[in-house]
């Protein structure tokens, strides 16, 4: 068992109401130090409330908010060793790149010289060196982005919060900055605590994550863990793309579960969560498309494994996304299915309109109760 000083930051059983809105719901968490953790959740569910808590602007109704070990429910934000980045970064435009992070040393009466070798050490770490005298309108997105994470920096905390930082920027910015803040807070070796509704973030950055919902958290570990084994359906659902049914089951047979859908359609998987399916019991049933093979028909090699589940339809639509293409095909009942696919620009190509059959095992389909 982990001693309390190895962790950079743990709430125990935090609630916090809003009249008759659950807000936080009985959360625990343990992050260990220099590690990078994420909140992932749909909006409203509670991650941003956590969040004030853990920084002092809000006071959990109940439960405790530890940070190196020591208690901070009754400490005051100025206090306690947390600094925040927020969607909108709050940069002061008076102040160039140098004033800007030396901000918070001078307000606790650092000295000149201190001043000026943490600020440019912080620049070196954060590949800025050169800055210091610009003016934040002459920056980028992503130069922003790293002054804001640097001024926080300079300061030592114990945990870095983030708000959905990237929340503002373009889109292929956004895919550079969850490399970039992934190399930062290696640089730092500070426990960062992020906080998103983009599962991609939450994926490619993290240590662990937990997935909140409704104010309580769902599942917490690997973004590994969480896109293979999900806990429960809400998981399933939330992380990664899907393909999704609702069916009846038919048969369980040496842990093969056989369901028909509200369509007609024949699928056989296996049973995910805590609670097993029964004869007659409704699940719901989740395929990933990367797991789907699509082969056009007149074109199939050898013949399919005879566990597989196999749908027969037409292409609709191709959705080119270089490597990561994918197809849409209707199924005889008129339902889409996506499946990824390889476009090499050539004559094998699948196109709007060919026959294909699809393929894939019953172990990578997801079945949860309920």
């Amino acid at each position: 068992m982990q001693s309390n000083l190895e962790y950079d930051l743990q709430c125990s059983a935090v609630k916090k109401h809003f009249g008759s809105v659950r807000a936080v719901d009985d959360v625990s968490l343990d992050i260990p130090k220099g590690s990078f953790f994420s909140i992932l959740g749909p909006s409203g569910c509670g991650k941003t409330t956590l969040m004030r808590m853990i920084a002092g602007f809000e006071s959990p109704d109940s439960g405790d908010i530890r940070i190196k070990g020591k208690s901070v429910v009754a400490t005051p934000p100025n206090r306690r060793n947390v600094k925040m980045v927020f969607q909108h970064l709050a940069l002061f435009p008076m102040m160039n790149v140098y004033e800007n992070i030396a901000y918070g040393l001078r307000c606790n009466g650092v000295s000149k010289s201190d001043i000026r070798l943490k600020v440019h050490d912080v620049l070196e770490r954060i590949s800025l060196p050169d800055v210091a005298s610009r003016e934040i309108t002459q920056l980028s997105g992503g130069q922003k982005q790293r002054i804001a994470i640097a001024r926080c920096m300079v300061l030592d905390p114990d945990v870095l919060l983030l708000d959905e930082p990237l929340g503002a920027l373009d889109l292929k910015l956004r895919e550079a900055m969850k490399i970039e803040l992934k190399l930062l807070q290696h640089q730092f070796d500070t426990t960062f605590v992020y906080i998103t509704h983009d599962q991609s973030e939450a994926l490619v950055m993290s240590d662990n994550v937990a997935i909140m919902n409704e104010g309580k958290f769902v599942q917490t570990g690997t973004p590994q863990e969480l896109y293979h084994n999900p806990a429960e359906a809400f998981v399933a659902g939330f992380v990664g793309d899907n393909n999704r049914w609702s069916g009846k089951v038919k048969t369980v047979t040496n842990g093969i579960i056989t369901t028909e859908t509200k369509a007609g359609l024949t699928i056989k998987g296996s049973a995910r969560g805590d609670v097993k399916p029964d004869v007659g019991g409704v699940v719901s049933i989740f395929v990933r498309p990367e797991f789907i093979a699509a082969k056009v028909s007149a074109k199939k090699s050898g013949k399919s494994n005879a566990n597989n589940n196999t749908i027969d339809g037409l292409v609709d639509s191709i959705l080119f996304n270089g490597a990561n293409s994918r197809v849409l095909v209707r199924d005889k009942v008129g339902e889409l299915i996506e499946a990824d696919v390889i476009l090499t620009g050539g004559t094998d190509d699948l196109k709007p309109n060919d026959p294909v059959r699809l393929d894939w095992s019953p172990d990578q389909t997801m079945c949860f109760v309920g």
